[in-house]
């Protein structure tokens, strides 16, 4: 399997707590960060996903810590789908220093929301064939 989308980030003073670690709420904008920029590397803007009158929403989002990340730490964030039946996928996340240490894991729950049913699509699949110009990345 080829290795997962991944983007870098470096982990800025700002964004740490008084610890000196990387503050807790961070570690989601890092991984929506990531699943942007995949889109983005895929063809799928924002803009496009609009006019198609659809959204990404998140569900449901667990975050296991397992090393600190300090001001100044280069990670890379990585985005794999995990797709089963229905309307629903997973994305896994791992948010990784650059020696490959694991500091977090991610796992989101996400679906496509029709933006005026305000009703999940019954396949978001569609949507990301139907508007992706690499569907590799989708793992499709």
């Amino acid at each position: 399997m080829a290795e997962p989308f991944s983007v870098r980030v470096s982990v800025r003073g700002y964004e740490t707590d008084t610890q000196g670690h990387l503050n807790q709420a961070v570690y989601l904008n890092y991984a929506e960060h990531a699943r942007w920029s995949l889109l983005q590397s895929a063809g799928v803007s924002q803009a496009r996903l609009v006019a198609r009158g659809v959204g990404p929403v998140t569900l449901e989002t667990t975050i296991r810590y397992q090393r600190e990340l300090l001001a100044g730490d280069e990670v890379d964030v990585t985005c794999a789908f995990e797709w089963g039946e229905g309307k629903t996928f997973r994305m896994l996340q791992e948010i990784r220093r650059t020696d490959g240490t694991v500091a977090a894991g991610i796992s989101a729950v996400v679906g496509l929301l029709d933006l005026k049913e305000r009703k999940l699509l019954a396949d978001p699949r569609e949507v990301f064939e139907e508007l992706a110009a690499d569907l590799t990345l989708f793992g499709l």
